[in-house]
């Protein structure tokens, strides 16, 4: 990785010019979000994942229509290839990949390589060390309950713990363990923190996905919308996409949302605050949703 050819999400942010060519290795939320933005600025751009599917852990039938939605847009995809190497020179890049159904090797040559197979937490310098602060296999401080680690008096939180690596996440954080410190009850309900992915159409979901659901045996009911039906949607051309809501099969509790659509990461906030009070399906379907609003295709859903 040198930041100009080969580069982290960081140096794809300080890139010199828009380049022709670009391999994103690994498609997750930040390789999406940035090669999404320079397909968009002109560049070729290949997505070289080891995985299946797109955006792993999202709900299946999002990962679907976005990895449509994306090679429609011009994105191509080389699915399950594992990168053996990234090489630069004379201002090139070339990476290598072997498919995994059948070994087969290939190269791909381009202006620039992102790399975007994730983040570890840096803690380097923070003197963990020498307080012998436990640490988690994957390189997270080790915290309890109450995000306290095993040394008296020394408290975690955020990116350097376990959980999504979400701002939001460590500020709800932030904000409970003050309330610990202060002799009272922080709490963080890690059941509903909403997670976005910031390309276009924007992907928002919040709880649990269809996959947790079915591997828990748990019965439940799915609603779903898509936008060409909405009139907000098609009037400003962006009917790509759907709402798609979850609710327990009994007590119609609604268990988790995922959105693929306009304003996304705004609409999916209307469920949480719902999953919050423990709504039910039908408490969102039977509230009055403006028209013509986005928003009316998350009360068609439910």
């Amino acid at each position: 990785v040198d930041e100009t050819v080969i580069v982290t999400s960081t140096g794809a942010l300080a890139l010199a010019k828009v380049p022709a060519s670009m391999v994103v290795i690994g498609a997750g939320v930040i390789g999406l979000e940035l090669g999404s933005v320079y397909a968009r600025l002109g560049a070729k751009v290949t997505v070289v994942e080891y995985l299946d599917v797109i955006t792993p852990g999202m709900d299946g039938e999002v990962q679907k229509t976005f990895q449509r939605l994306l090679k429609r847009q011009g994105l191509d995809f080389v699915m399950g290839a594992a990168v053996q190497k990234a090489v630069a020179a004379d201002g090139r890049a070339s990476v290598t990949y072997k498919l995994r159904k059948d070994d087969s090797e290939a190269t791909l040559e381009a202006d620039c390589v992102l790399v975007a197979t994730g983040r570890k937490p840096y803690t380097a310098g923070l003197g963990l060390e020498a307080l012998g602060a436990q640490m988690e296999p994957r390189g997270q401080v080790k915290t309890d309950a109450q995000w306290q680690t095993n040394v008296p008096g020394l408290y975690a939180i955020g990116d350097a713990v376990a959980g999504p690596m979400l701002a939001h996440k460590a500020e709800d954080e932030g904000m409970a363990l003050a309330e610990v410190l202060a002799g009272k009850h922080g709490h963080v309900n890690y059941g509903v923190i909403p997670g976005v992915i910031y390309t276009a159409p924007e992907v928002a979901s919040v709880g649990q996905t269809e996959e947790q659901l079915k591997e828990e045996g748990r019965a439940y009911k799915v609603g779903k919308f898509s936008f060409m039906g909405n009139g907000r949607a098609k009037a400003v051309f962006q009917g790509d996409g759907f709402v798609k809501i979850l609710a327990d099969k009994e007590t119609d509790r609604v268990l988790g949302a995922h959105i693929i659509g306009p304003a996304a990461g705004e609409l999916i906030h209307e469920i949480c605050v719902g999953m919050e009070f423990g709504a039910s399906a039908q408490d969102i379907a039977l509230t009055c949703h403006a028209h013509p609003t986005f928003s009316e295709a998350v009360r068609e859903a439910a």
